[in-house]
């Protein structure tokens, strides 16, 4: 390899980056707008739930439980109902997620030591969010009900009533369960993957459509030089791209980077160098930059976001689909971010993923560099 020619070769790619002010535009500002816009969009945080309160009992424990409804940062009480039709027609209409019904004998059997009816009617239509809420909900009753039956044992004379487990809860790196806390991370990690896979699938289709090619493949440089010089340009766009999204995800959201930026920014660059290897591997797989395009983004968009495991658990996914989801760097990545942000662990611990995220960068390069024929087809 020629040092001289790979010099040329980045400086030729740096020329046709500077030379087009648009894409150059596009290029570091778009990471930012992804990392703002789906930052403050995606959340898996269910708080404020929409709630109607149908009160049949009207007596002060039934209003002391609406109270505990009210004054939970999870449900925001709507208004009250004198019967089913108008929560009925308001689920109906998604004004409300879930409706609360007292029975009318709350009072008299919770005071009695018998079984007290509270009814949840909640709209199944979006199940994960009825399903959270539904959780929230149980425990605000269960909780309400056992102290006011351990306040009425006291009031009989037979001590306070005590369960026979409590449970003693410690929320490990994310104590507050703030669901940016782990998307931010994770959206960093797709984004790189779709940006560094669009930046570079053009290159090499755009100089077979410029019929620039011609006038490459007249001079003694190498497939392996080609590739390696023009992956070098982009890198140090990337390189930028990626400083741009963690600072945004340190400063602009608040997530706590507990592990060692170095660590961090060096797995950044191996992830990096795969992602750009791979789209210079489309980029000559395809003579146009239509195709070229359209195959970056629908190998890099969906797998990201998809089979990585940043919106949907792997775990969970069917046996086919998880072992598909180990040819994606994405999942890899994912893990070492938010590990290295969120629980602070290093190399000691995240050696496999790093591994294979050099492995696959090492397998992309190869590959696309034996992809890279210095003649015309």
């Amino acid at each position: 390899m020629n040092l001289r020619r790979l010099r040329a070769v980045f400086r030729k790619e740096c020329l046709h980056i500077v030379r087009d002010p648009i894409s150059l535009t596009l290029a570091l500002l778009l990471p930012l707008l992804m990392i703002l816009l789906f930052g403050y969009a995606l959340t898996l945080d269910v708080d404020r739930i929409p709630t109607f309160v149908y009160d049949q009992d009207k007596t002060p424990e039934s209003r002391e439980l609406i109270d505990q409804f009210r004054g939970s940062r999870y449900f925001q009480i709507r208004g009250v109902v004198d019967n089913y039709r108008p929560a009925e027609q308001a689920i109906d209409r998604s004004a409300v997620l879930m409706t609360l019904a007292v029975d009318k004998n709350y009072s008299k059997d919770l005071l009695a030591g018998k079984e007290a009816n509270v009814q949840l009617l909640l709209d199944g239509s979006d199940s994960n969010t009825a399903s959270i809420a539904l959780g929230y909900a149980q425990a605000v009753v269960a909780t309400y009900a056992l102290q006011k039956r351990s306040d009425a044992q006291v009031r009989l004379g037979g001590g306070q009533l005590k369960t026979p487990v409590e449970p003693r809860i410690r929320v490990w790196y994310n104590s507050d369960l703030k669901s940016k806390n782990f998307i931010v991370p994770g959206l960093i990690a797709v984004t790189l993957m779709i940006i560094a896979s669009l930046l570079t699938s053009l290159t090499i289709a755009r100089e077979w459509e410029n019929g620039t090619m011609e006038q490459l493949l007249s001079t003694p440089l190498r497939p392996i030089e080609m590739v390696l010089g023009k992956l070098m340009a982009y890198f140090a766009l990337g390189i930028t791209d990626m400083i741009v999204c963690l600072l945004a995800a340190v400063f602009v959201f608040q997530v706590p980077l507990r592990g060692n930026v170095w660590f961090l920014f060096f797995t950044c660059c191996v992830f990096l160098f795969g992602t750009l290897s791979w789209g210079l591997f489309i980029s000559a797989s395809c003579r146009t930059q239509l195709l070229a395009y359209q195959m970056g983004m629908l190998s890099s968009f969906l797998p990201g976001y998809l089979l990585s495991g940043f919106l949907y658990s792997i775990g969970n996914m069917p046996k086919v689909i998880q072992v598909v989801s180990y040819l994606v760097p994405a999942r890899y990545f994912i893990k070492i971010i938010n590990a290295v942000f969120l629980k602070g662990i290093g190399f000691g611990a995240l050696y496999v993923e790093v591994l294979l995220l050099a492995v696959y960068a090492g397998i992309v390069f190869l590959a696309s560099v034996r992809k890279m024929r210095l003649k015309v087809a």
